[in-house]
C-alpha cells in the first residue's frame, strides 16, 4: 500500500512536471489576437469593398490568412473601421461611389450608397454580417467610439441641411456634421442619438450635430469632441464640441473655434489629421517646418478649459526631413515612444515609413529615434498604423503595394526592426485603406 501511494505521488509529481514544462515550452507560440484590414477588390478604389483577416503569432507576429477572408464590407470604398470595446463587434464606414462609380466624393459630386456596416466577432476571427446603418450627413469618411463603447461617431463632409448651420455656427451658411449612435452592447445594434439644441422647423429634434465646413478629421480627447476643420489651402481651426459620456450629446463649447499654427508661427493650412494619443492631441501637418524643409511636422497640444488647444512647451516638432504626407500617429502602449506614418518621400511609391520619437517622461517633448525612418514596405502609402495586442509589434496596411507589413518594437530604443521568423510582409486582395486589430481569440 505504501508503494503504491509513492507511485501515485510519484506519477502526479510527473504529470505537474510535464504539464509545467508544456505550458512554458509554448507560452509565447499561440495567435494572440486578430487583424482586419479594409480595402478595394480591384487596383481602382471604386471596387467592391473587402476585408481581410489575419491571425497574429505571438512569437514573431508573423501574420497568417484567416479562413473565409477576403469577405465583402458591405459596400463600396471602405475609409474607416472600429472595434466595439471587449472584442465583439467590428463597425465598418463604407463611404460609397460618386455618380460615375468613382471614389472621390465631393459636395458637386458626392458618394452615394454610404452607410455602417456592422460585423459579429466570432469563433477563429470570424466575422459575420448583421445589420447596416446609415449617417446623417452626405460623404460620411471618419468613424470613432467613445473610450467606454456605449456609443459611435461618424463624421460627414457634408450636412444633410444646411438651415441649422447658422444657429450652431454662428452664421454659418455650410457646415459638415457629426452623426451620433448609441450602441446596444447585447447586440450591437445602432440606435440615432438626435441633438437635444436645436429643433427643426416641423418641431423635431435635429438629427446631427452641426460641425464647420470642410471637416479633416476628428477626436474624442478626454471629454470634448475636437474636430480639425478648414479646406487645404486655407486657414484651418478646431472646432471643440462638450462630450457627455452618459448621453451621447455633444454641446457647443464656450471656447468657439480654436485656432492653431505652425512651426513656422503662421496658421495652418496642410493640416491631415488629428489625433489623442497618449495624454496629447497631435494635429500632423503637410506645412514644411522651416524655410527649406521637406513637408510634414507635429503640432502637440494639451486638452485646456473647454476644449482650447494649449501647445505643449517647445511648440511643433520637424517631421523627418526624408518623408512627406504625415497621416497616422500612435503612442505606444507604455507612452515611450511616438510613431508617426508618412504617405510619402521623394516620391508616392519611394520612400514612404514610419519615423518615431522618444516621449521625454518630463516634458513630453519628441526626439527623433536614431535609425528613423523605417520603411512601411515595398511601396508606400500606408492606410493605417496600428500596436498589436501583445504590445510587441507595429503594423501598417499600405495601398501603394496592397501589403500589410510589420515590425517588432525594442522596448529599451523605440526602434523598429525586422521581424524573425518571417518576412515581416503579406499579400491582400487589393489597396489596403484602413486596418484595426483584437486580442480576442475566440
Amino acid at each position: 500500500m505504501k508503494f503504491r501511494k509513492f507511485g501515485k505521488t510519484v506519477l502526479t509529481a510527473a504529470l505537474s512536471s510535464a504539464i509545467v514544462f508544456s505550458l512554458s515550452s509554448c507560452v509565447r507560440s499561440f495567435t494572440v489576437g486578430y487583424m482586419y484590414v479594409t480595402g478595394t477588390v480591384t487596383a481602382t478604389p471604386s471596387g467592391n469593398g473587402i476585408i481581410s483577416g489575419f491571425k497574429i503569432n505571438n512569437n514573431n507576429g508573423k501574420l497568417t490568412n484567416l479562413d473565409g477572408f477576403p469577405l465583402s464590407s458591405g459596400g463600396a470604398n471602405p475609409v474607416r473601421a472600429v472595434l466595439l470595446t471587449g472584442g465583439n463587434f467590428v463597425y465598418v464606414l463604407n463611404r460609397g461611389a460618386n455618380a460615375a462609380g468613382g471614389s472621390t466624393c465631393t459636395t458637386a459630386d458626392p458618394c452615394l450608397n454610404s452607410n455602417i456596416t456592422e460585423f459579429a466577432v466570432g469563433g477563429n476571427g470570424i466575422l459575420t454580417y448583421q445589420a447596416t446603418f446609415y449617417t446623417q450627413g452626405i460623404n460620411p469618411f471618419r468613424l470613432m467610439l467613445d473610450s467606454s463603447g456605449s456609443y459611435l461617431m461618424a463624421l460627414d463632409h457634408d450636412a444633410p441641411s444646411n438651415t441649422y448651420c447658422a444657429a450652431e455656427l454662428a452664421g454659418a451658411t455650410t457646415c459638415g456634421d457629426i452623426t451620433v449612435f448609441s450602441i446596444n452592447s447585447t447586440t450591437g445594434r445602432l440606435t440615432l442619438v438626435t441633438n437635444a439644441q436645436q429643433t427643426s422647423n416641423y418641431g423635431t429634434q435635429v438629427t446631427y450635430f452641426p460641425v464647420p465646413a470642410n471637416p479633416v478629421d476628428f477626436a474624442l480627447a478626454s471629454s470634448y469632441v475636437e474636430v480639425l476643420t478648414g479646406a487645404a489651402g486655407s486657414t484651418q481651426t478646431v472646432y471643440p464640441y462638450v462630450y457627455s459620456s452618459s448621453t451621447g450629446q455633444l454641446t457647443t463649447s464656450q471656447g468657439g473655434l480654436v485656432s492653431i499654427h505652425n512651426g513656422a508661427g503662421g496658421v495652418v493650412t496642410e493640416a491631415t489629421a488629428i489625433t489623442y494619443t497618449g495624454g496629447k492631441v497631435y494635429v500632423l501637418d503637410n506645412e514644411p517646418f522651416a524655410s527649406g524643409d521637406v513637408d510634414g511636422q507635429i503640432l502637440p497640444f494639451t486638452v485646456g478649459t473647454n476644449g482650447t488647444l494649449n501647445s505643449l512647451v517647445g511648440g511643433a516638432i520637424a517631421g523627418d526631413q526624408t518623408e512627406t504626407d504625415p497621416l497616422f500617429v500612435l503612442t505606444e502602449s507604455k507612452g515611450k515612444y511616438l510613431y508617426v506614418a508618412n504617405e510619402g518621400g521623394s516620391g508616392i511609391n519611394n520612400g514612404a515609413g514610419i519615423v518615431a520619437y522618444q516621449i521625454d517622461p518630463t516634458s513630453s517633448q519628441l526626439t527623433e529615434d536614431p535609425g528613423s525612418p523605417f520603411p512601411a514596405g515595398t511601396g508606400a502609402s500606408p492606410s493605417c498604423l496600428l500596436e498589436d495586442p501583445s504590445d510587441q509589434y507595429l503594423y501598417t496596411a499600405n495601398a501603394g503595394d496592397s501589403t500589410v507589413t510589420g515590425h517588432k518594437i525594442d522596448p529599451n530604443s523605440g526602434v523598429l526592426t525586422t521581424m524573425q521568423g518571417w518576412s515581416g510582409s503579406i499579400s491582400i486582395n487589393g489597396p489596403a485603406t484602413y486596418c484595426i486589430t483584437t486580442g480576442r481569440t475566440n
